[in-house]
C-alpha cells in the first residue's frame, strides 16, 4: 500500500509546480457562479482542482484518524473552511493568504511525519486555523456571487471536503491497523505545500 502511495503521491507534488496556482480557485475557467448549477459544481470541484486544498484535506482526514475525536475534529475543519469563505466574501482581506496556505500544508505534512498525537485541544486549534486559511482561498472564486450560487457553492463545497477527510480518516485507520507507516503521505503532503510555496515565492523574487 506505501509503495502504491509513493507512486500517486510523488508525481502529485510535482505536477503541482505546473500549474497555475489562480486555477486552483477557478472551476468555472474565472468566470463567477451566476446560477445554483455553477455555484453547486463550483464547490464540488474544489478540492479537485487545486492540488494544495487536496492534500490538506488529506492530511485533516489522517491527522483526525490519530484523535478519539476524528470525526468531530474533521467536521471542525469542515465549518472553519466555511467560516472562511464567508469571511472572503464578506470582504475581509488576509494578506499573503497564499503563501499562508502553503506553509499549513507543509506544517500538516510535518505533523504526520512526527506521529505524535495532539491533545484534542491542540488539533481543534489547528483543524479550525488551517480550515479557515483554506476557506479564505477558496473563497476567491465565489466572491460577487449572488446568494443562490453563493449557498450551492457552500454546500458542494462542504460535502466534497467532508466526504475527501473522513475518507482519508478510513484509509489512514485502516493502514494503522496493519502497521503501515503515515510518514510517506506526510512527506508527500509537505512535498506539495513546499511546490506551492515555491510557485509563490519565486515570481515575486
Amino acid at each position: 500500500m506505501l509503495r502504491r502511495l509513493s507512486i500517486f503521491v510523488g508525481p502529485l507534488a510535482l505536477a503541482t509546480l505546473w500549474i497555475d496556482p489562480a486555477s486552483a480557485h477557478h472551476l468555472m475557467g474565472g468566470r463567477t457562479p451566476a446560477t445554483f448549477t455553477d455555484g453547486i459544481l463550483s464547490g464540488l470541484g474544489h478540492p479537485v482542482i487545486g492540488l494544495d486544498h487536496f492534500a490538506a484535506v488529506v492530511a485533516i482526514g489522517c491527522l483526525a484518524a490519530t484523535q478519539r475525536a476524528g470525526a468531530l475534529l474533521a467536521t471542525g475543519f469542515v465549518l472553519a473552511m466555511i467560516g472562511g469563505v464567508a469571511a472572503h466574501v464578506h470582504g475581509t482581506a488576509v494578506p499573503g493568504a497564499e503563501i499562508m496556505v502553503a506553509l499549513s500544508v507543509i506544517l500538516l505534512g510535518a505533523l504526520l511525519l512526527s506521529r505524535n498525537p495532539m491533545p484534542n485541544g491542540a488539533a481543534l486549534g489547528l483543524f479550525a486555523l488551517t480550515g479557515l486559511l483554506h476557506g479564505y482561498a477558496l473563497g476567491e472564486s465565489i466572491y460577487g456571487a449572488e446568494p443562490t450560487p453563493l449557498a450551492a457553492y457552500l454546500i458542494g463545497l462542504a460535502a466534497v471536503q467532508t466526504g475527501v477527510a473522513l475518507a482519508a480518516m478510513g484509509v489512514a485507520r485502516l493502514m494503522q491497523q496493519r502497521a503501515a507507516d503515515l510518514r510517506l503521505v506526510g512527506a508527500g503532503i509537505a512535498g506539495i505545500g513546499l511546490a506551492v510555496l515555491m510557485q509563490q515565492i519565486i515570481p515575486a523574487a
